[in-house]
């Protein structure tokens, strides 16, 4: 009579796999990364990112009619200004090109939901995240001065044109910080998608390529967390709910499932996972050698991190996933 149970049944036939699985993808869950440049008609790939551009505001938004049209329901943009100086001055002007690429992207395709990345290590000299003490060189951020040029850089954003910002400096009180200015510049109803739980990581190796935003010194191990650490994780969500946070981001996620999962069983409000550029280098390397079978390890990726608990995924693989879905 053994076995009674037998499991396999229900994996016999391809539509009864489809009929009884418990994680299912879809573009709903997609968000795709650009970055925005100088220029016109500039489309100058990431040599450490096969298949990412840093692109002029006129390509952001052919790039962005082609994410709408693939159902992708979001895009996150970065900025990468002429000029960088001490005061960040291209993340919070009105002509930086975040805020002339979000301009640009909401008159082209208005329901496209247009994320800022509300960052500063794009734009100050020194490649880290905010103000540093004069003739400092170990990268040791000023947290409360730059908590103002947060303000004034989310403020800016969402003047642009901006749906959702998303604050990923990990500075102490940049939600509530945000939140304060957003509210009192009339923009009640902005949500914030704080990078919650975002850790100090080798995985972003390639992305400060594509953002050129690599720190000149130092590292941001004084501000970005332990990659030990998992309570630390808790701790950080719950003071960014209580600031104000809407939704709530761990980054990266391939080695941070775990993370994913606890941050969702310890809140109520939307998880999202940065599927970050050295995960997705690591792919498309393997890929292009041969040596895996990219569409299937993308997509069994993707749908662990939804498994794990994520709601919404950032992902260069965003518009091949959408294509796969379809």
């Amino acid at each position: 009579m053994f076995p009674i149970h037998r499991p396999r049944r229900l994996r016999t036939h391809s539509q009864l796999r489809r009929m009884v699985r418990e994680t299912v993808l879809t573009t709903n869950d997609l968000i795709y990364p650009l970055f925005a440049v100088p220029g016109e008609a500039i489309a100058k790939e990431v040599k450490s990112m096969p298949g990412v551009f840093q692109l002029s505001v006129d390509k952001i938004v052919e790039e962005a009619k082609e994410v709408y049209d693939l159902g992708i329901p979001a895009i996150i943009l970065f900025g990468i200004p002429a000029d960088k100086d001490v005061d960040a001055t291209g993340a919070w002007h009105d002509c930086g090109m975040i805020q002339k690429a979000a301009t640009a992207v909401k008159a082209a395709v208005p329901d496209l939901i247009v994320i800022a990345d509300t960052c500063l290590c794009e734009y100050t000299n020194h490649g880290h995240c905010g103000y540093l003490q004069v003739g400092d060189l170990t990268g040791r951020v000023l947290n409360d001065p730059t908590l103002e040029l947060l303000k004034k850089t989310a403020v800016s954003q969402v003047n642009a044109g901006a749906d959702i910002i998303a604050p990923s400096g990990m500075m102490d009180g940049f939600v509530q910080a945000i939140r304060s200015g957003l509210d009192e510049a009339g923009f009640q109803d902005t949500p914030i998608l704080s990078y919650a739980a975002k850790y100090a990581s080798a995985y972003y190796g390639p992305f400060r390529d594509a953002a050129e935003s690599a720190p000149q010194f130092g590292d941001r191990r004084t501000y970005q967390m332990d990659p030990g650490n998992a309570r630390e994780a808790i701790k950080e969500i719950e003071l960014d709910i209580a600031e104000g946070a809407d939704m709530l981001m761990v980054k990266p996620a391939l080695a941070y499932m775990d993370i994913i999962w606890r941050v969702k069983e310890a809140s109520n409000l939307p998880v999202a996972a940065y599927n970050v550029s050295g995960e997705y280098s690591m792919v498309k390397a393997a890929a292009l050698n041969g040596w895996v079978d990219e569409q299937r390890v993308v997509m069994e990726t993707l749908t662990g991190f939804k498994r794990a608990g994520a709601d919404l995924i950032l992902t260069y693989h965003a518009k091949d996933a959408a294509r796969w879905l379809s």
